[in-house]
């Protein structure tokens, strides 16, 4: 079966997620919010892999308006990670914007689940 273009590019934005942790860590020494920042980051992905598994709609909605509010959460902690200096503008925009696009896709999902 084909995978799924959210279940795509949310692993694939986990693995971005988890090389910028490394960075972080080597680089700036910063191990709290970037813990934050990879819990979040990678929660998406895992709870779409957990929602294609339910077993009832009511769970895969559940599942995913987990993901939609942890992608919610890894904007809040890019935006403090840049403010407070530990990210780059550029690496902020391009978090931000794989991250909005999960948001519109999540979103989209959980329109067409509930209807």
């Amino acid at each position: 079966m084909k995978e799924s273009i959210i279940a795509k590019k949310s692993y694939d934005f986990a693995v971005e997620i988890v090389e910028l942790y490394k960075l972080l860590i080597k680089r700036e020494k910063e191990f709290v919010m970037s813990k934050q920042l990879l819990r979040s980051g990678t929660s998406i992905g895992a709870n779409i892999a957990e929602a294609s598994g339910s077993i009832s709609k009511r769970e895969f909605i559940a599942k995913m308006q987990i993901s939609y509010k942890e992608a919610h959460e890894v904007k809040f902690w890019v935006r403090l990670m840049t403010d407070t200096g530990y990210l780059t503008t550029t690496e902020k925009e391009m978090l931000l914007s794989k991250n909005e696009e999960i948001i519109k896709i999540l979103s989209a999902i959980l329109k067409s689940a509930k209807e």
